[in-house]
């Protein structure tokens, strides 16, 4: 049976697609070294549209008024330029409202893109571009250490991560963060109040590493402009010990953390990458694997949600579970050394 796979992983390669929302012009070239603030594509987009009824105002017909129009599709006009004009004694005018990007020409009218902004894709972590895609981004390639995790804001950042939970099950509190911790990121387990979000987005840190957040404060966590990962789920639950262990132990470094919102279709899962010199590059983490004997796995359902353990056996056909359903299941030592009986779909493969 195929298990989905949580990639707690020390040393690795990384392979990452960065890509702008819409076309635009890629910046990067082939080999180029780039570090995580690196803007690699640009794109232009407008915010709005602005629809300019030249036969309505001229009071003619729309081939008419076809004639007139002076500009073209694709034509960057100023503010106030003349559209068209009528005929007569006293005649008639049609000009652009804003600056803005002819985008539609026809049936007596005028469409145009106004309210142009910038787009910038920044490369988002440090590594090697391996691969252009032609008008919206690039492939990076890095090496290092890898922890993912179950929830994201869809932010991300870079700075040197500081580990100020202590214990996997620590809790931060608004009286923990002072002007020290200014641009670090933090790992920092457990946050239970609006409170300290808000203070650690206004001081403001570069990025939280959580191990679980308070449901009622989901909606505040999209909403600030720090990058927030959650590795293990919501309520009060304490890091799971491969994670803590990796990244508590990585402490002081530079990493970057992408909060990018989980997508079980494409994989995209939220992570926090710390890169490593390396003189050659290590092995790909596997995208998925098969449940057996001796693999590290997690729980993902209580009692033991959470907890780290190893598959010890997997029965044959289908185990009587206390709850009186049958299912495929796997016998498995916990890190405290307890052995269980646990359903295949409530373990995920740490590695």
């Amino acid at each position: 049976m195929q298990a989905p796979v949580n990639h707690i992983v020390g040393l690795t390669s990384i392979i990452r697609e960065r890509l702008l929302p819409i076309e635009g012009t890629v910046l990067a070239r082939l080999n180029q070294k780039v570090s995580p603030n690196d803007v690699i594509a640009e794109a232009n987009w407008a915010r709005e549209h602005v629809l300019l009824d030249v036969a309505r105002t001229l009071q003619i017909s729309p081939d008419a008024a076809d004639r007139i129009i002076k500009c073209k599709v694709d034509d960057h006009l100023a503010a106030s330029t003349e559209v068209a004009a009528g005929r007569g004694l006293f005649p008639r005018s049609v000009t652009a409202p804003r600056d803005g990007k002819v985008v539609v020409v026809g049936g007596g009218q005028v469409l145009m893109e106004v309210g142009e902004t910038k787009i910038e894709l920044r490369a988002g972590i440090p590594g090697t571009i391996i691969e252009i895609i032609p008008n919206r981004g690039a492939v990076i390639q890095t090496a290092g250490s890898l922890v993912q995790g179950i929830w994201g804001n869809g932010r991300i950042d870079s700075g040197s991560l500081v580990n100020i939970a202590e214990k996997p099950d620590g809790v931060l509190t608004v009286n923990r963060l002072d002007v020290s911790l200014r641009g670090s990121i933090l790992l920092a387990c457990m946050v239970q109040d609006a409170e300290t979000l808000k203070a650690a987005a206004e001081l403001p840190v570069r990025g939280l590493i959580l191990s679980s957040l308070s449901p009622s404060l989901i909606q505040l966590a999209r909403e600030v402009r720090v990058p927030i990962m959650v590795t293990d789920g919501f309520g009060s639950l304490p890091m799971n010990s491969a994670a803590f262990k990796l990244l508590s132990t990585n402490a002081k470094r530079d990493v970057t953390l992408n909060a990018e919102v989980y997508d079980r279709y494409s994989g995209a899962r939220p992570e926090v990458i710390i890169q490593l010199p390396i003189s050659s590059n290590p092995p790909m983490p596997n995208a998925t694997e098969t449940f057996a004997p001796g693999l590290q796995v997690r729980m993902r359902r209580p009692p033991a949600l959470g907890m780290i353990g190893s598959i010890v056996s997997l029965p044959s056909g289908l185990t009587m579970l206390p709850s009186g359903l049958r299912a495929p299941s796997a016998e498995v030592k916990l890190e405290n050394g307890e052995i269980i009986i646990a359903p295949l779909v409530n373990l995920e493969v740490v590695g």
